[in-house]
């Protein structure tokens, strides 16, 4: 087990570049684990406190802070006491290696972000805060992923530490028949 981190500062970018790493993104349980880790700037919560928070069984969600504890992408936390011991997130922002990304090892990803936007659509879509765009454009894929990526740097630059984060889901595939 690793040992607790010493007040070390949260990294701002984590790049993930090892398939257990992407592996542990792939339940929606463990997105919701690092999505409450990382948006508590640097505090630390245990598993009890994260199954509170979660509505899950502390014993369920061990498994999966287990797994995220093992891929490196959170740590043991300073403090707690006897077997509540805390975590915290590694970094603020999690990113995937474009070779990971191209080497095929995303399928839990995919439905683990699928899931996540259809939490999204469920807690936010009534109150109008959740927005949604498709477009169909005749341009090749590459181009389409170099202008995600300026839309990616374009975020970051604009990025005010004092707001809440917004999750920015983008999905680039060929048209169905139906589509076309």
């Amino acid at each position: 087990m690793p040992a607790a981190a010493e007040s070390k500062p949260l990294l701002d970018v984590l790049t993930l570049e090892r398939p257990e790493q992407l592996k542990a993104l792939g339940h929606p349980l463990r997105l919701s684990v690092l999505e409450l880790l990382g948006t508590a700037d640097g505090d630390s919560l245990t598993n009890r406190e994260l199954a509170q928070k979660l509505d899950v069984d502390p014993g369920h969600l061990h498994f999966h802070v287990r797994m995220l504890l093992r891929a490196g992408l959170i740590e043991l936390a300073a403090g707690g006491h006897g077997r509540e011991k805390p975590y915290r997130s590694v970094a603020r922002t999690l990113r995937v290696a474009p070779e990971l990304l191209a080497s095929g090892e995303r399928s839990d990803i995919h439905a683990a972000m699928l899931a996540g936007i259809e939490r999204g659509w469920a807690e936010h879509g009534a109150q109008g805060t959740f927005r949604t765009a498709q477009i169909t454009a005749r341009i090749t894929p590459e181009r389409a992923v170099e202008l995600v990526q300026e839309f990616a740097g374009r975020a970051q630059e604009s990025e005010d530490p004092d707001l809440e984060p917004l999750v920015i889901t983008t999905v680039l595939h060929p048209p169905t028949r139906g589509e076309a």
